[in-house]
């Protein structure tokens, strides 16, 4: 078991050292930077005039919070064109919310709808004044964010505008593709930080492992104290985060009860959610050494070195107007070259507000069928978690994975790590002071 001294001590310095990082959101002021600056280019670049989005009560949209229909008591309706030149945003809100709702001053007009009123009528008698030639909806992607009207809300809709205009709806699919896959600067200050806490936080907890006592399980729990005592949130599904595995390979899983022992190779998948917002996604890996060794033997020091050669390949590909695939093919290459077990899982995948968000998939070069993400470009802004693979069969048989972890985002100039990359195993010894 962990150290009951050390536990109750990280608790209490933690949250002294990291309450500070994360107690008042910035998300309303980047909320309406994001709708001010990308949306125009993103309603462009998806060559539609207006998108709308139909909010609800109780079983609200995907992005209802990232346009500001969170508080949604009835049917609201939000709608983000280009005119002229010009961007505008406005919306057809419930007046129990209206009030509000232009206090914050996230868009350029409100109009109150009273309670016996239609959102949906409204806007679109709005959008029929309007003549937009495209109109885009949240319906018919494979993109969970940008499909959220219900059957209901359409039939409404088209209902509303009639049969001519509603053959002017479009998919918002590519919309919420170029608005959600870019990330300001201000997005990825914060993402790094999160990330700085998430890789010290997997060194921390290697620390405190004594081999052949500490379990895979008693690290995450390790890791969870911190995540509670600095306030953060789990970056996907608590049950598996972190990932804590010293044994052959399980995937996406839990961790196991299984006994840490000397000679294993140990990997954390970890991530943590801050402001309720933005992900991160890392993994670090250590070496337990055994009696006598002060360094990882010769086979392991070398598979180590062939994940970072991997990591480099995709690292130096990654740049804008690259596709996704491509940057995969660079470090299957190296796989190829280095003996590598092959793998199914896909180099990286963009990382911002969920774990797997919006953007272009790093993979498909060896696959059997490519999805679509993987054919897409990286531009600037976007942000990545991806991996340095090297993979090889354990002395069951079985196989095991180092698969080093880092997040990147996109720049002008190639990809830039958010934080310094992990170039050394982290070595557990044999007996750590107890």
């Amino acid at each position: 078991m962990l150290k009951a001294v050390a536990l109750i001590s990280l608790l209490f310095t933690t949250l002294l050292a990291q309450a500070s990082y994360f107690d008042t959101s910035p998300w309303p002021e980047i909320r309406k930077k994001r709708i001010a600056v990308l949306l125009p280019n993103a309603l462009n670049a998806a060559q539609v005039d207006a998108w709308l989005v139909i909010c609800r009560e109780n079983n609200n949209d995907p992005l209802a919070d990232h346009v500001g229909c969170e508080n949604a008591g009835q049917t609201a309706a939000f709608l983000f064109y280009n005119h002229a030149g010009q961007f505008h945003s406005m919306a057809f809100s419930p007046s129990g919310e209206s009030t509000a709702l232009r206090d914050s001053q996230l868009l350029d007009e409100v109009i109150s709808v009273e309670r016996s009123g239609s959102a949906i009528d409204m806007v679109a008698d709005y959008i029929n004044e309007k003549n937009f030639n495209k109109v885009a909806i949240n319906i018919s992607s494979t993109n969970a964010q940008a499909d959220g009207l219900s059957y209901t809300q359409h039939i409404a809709l088209s209902k509303a505008l009639g049969p001519e205009a509603s053959k002017r709806l479009v998919s918002a699919d590519e919309v919420v593709y170029q608005w959600l896959s870019i990330k300001l600067p201000e997005e990825i200050d914060i993402m790094r930080k999160a990330a700085a806490l998430t890789a010290q936080w997997q060194i921390e907890a290697y620390q405190e492992i004594i081999p052949g006592v500490t379990t895979d399980a008693d690290v995450a729990r390790f890791l969870k104290a911190k995540m509670k005592a600095a306030g953060v949130g789990d970056a996907w599904a608590p049950a598996q985060n972190p990932n804590v595995n010293s044994g052959t390979d399980r995937g996406h899983s839990h961790a196991t009860n299984k006994v840490i022992q000397a000679g294993d190779v140990i990997q954390t998948d970890f991530g943590i959610r801050v402001y309720d917002r933005w992900v991160t996604d890392i993994q670090r890996f250590a070496y337990v050494l055994k009696e006598g060794e002060t360094e990882a033997p010769e086979d392991i020091a070398t598979y180590w070195q062939n994940a970072k050669q991997g990591r480099h390949a995709a690292f130096s590909a990654m740049k804008p107007g690259i596709r996704g695939i491509d940057v995969d093919a660079a470090q299957r290459k190296v796989m190829a070259d280095t003996g590598s077990l092959p793998l199914m899982w896909s180099t990286g995948h963009p990382v911002g507000y969920v774990a797997h968000d919006t953007g272009p998939n790093l993979g498909g070069s060896k696959a059997v069928s490519v999805r679509p993400a993987a054919q897409r470009k990286l531009a600037v802004g976007m942000t990545f978690a991806f991996d340095g693979f090297y993979s090889w069969h354990l002395p069951s048989g079985e196989p095991k994975t180092i698969s080093v972890e880092e997040m990147v985002h996109i720049t002008e100039d190639g990809a830039e790590y958010l934080i310094p990359p992990q170039e050394d195993l982290v070595l557990v010894k044999a007996e750590q002071q107890q």
